[in-house]
């Protein structure tokens, strides 16, 4: 049921194919499973298509090993009129019975934008709409506004050195 499905969670095994010339997992498998991650929750919240439209404020903590339990925990923090606005944040531990790590670690965390579609090569189409209740709720939703905020600013900077190199 649309608007309801607030929060997700996707797990995954990290896989000797995940990882870099290090030894752990690359930085773009970790996006790959946020885009996912993200894109679920989407639908799960817009009951719609919906594209990626940004990650903003992505930061690798921690690495991720080869074997490694990985979840990646999505939770709306946002909406616009067509707009979700995600935080997430990628967790992993040791799936075996060592008591060395028996809690996950934060590896990476960002928020995710993704905006509802009417259909796949469609228009943006309203999500339903999510208004944070606890304080805890309204400081993510603030957060979402100041990552937004920092995006656009990004875009500006972006746009005029486009510009100035042409």
């Amino acid at each position: 049921m649309k608007g309801q499905q607030r929060e997700l969670n996707l797990r995954f095994l990290a896989q000797p194919t995940d990882v870099n010339y290090g030894g752990k997992v690359h930085g773009g498998m970790v996006m790959k499973w946020i885009d996912q991650a993200g894109y679920a929750a989407a639908v799960g919240w817009s009951g719609k298509y919906s594209v990626t439209v940004a990650v903003g404020g992505i930061r690798f903590v921690a690495p991720i090993r080869i074997s490694d339990l990985v979840t990646v925990h999505t939770k709306l923090i946002h909406t616009g009129t067509t707009s979700m606005h995600f935080a997430v944040d990628v967790k992993a531990r040791d799936p075996g019975l060592d008591d060395r790590e028996p809690e996950e670690r934060l590896c990476t965390h960002c928020v995710i934008v993704f905006v509802a579609m009417d259909q796949a090569e469609g228009k943006p189409t309203p999500v339903p709409p999510w208004t944070p209740v606890s304080e805890d709720d309204k400081r993510l939703a603030e957060y979402a506004l100041k990552v937004m905020e920092l995006s656009k600013g990004i875009e500006a900077t972006v746009e005029r050195y486009v510009r100035d190199n042409d």
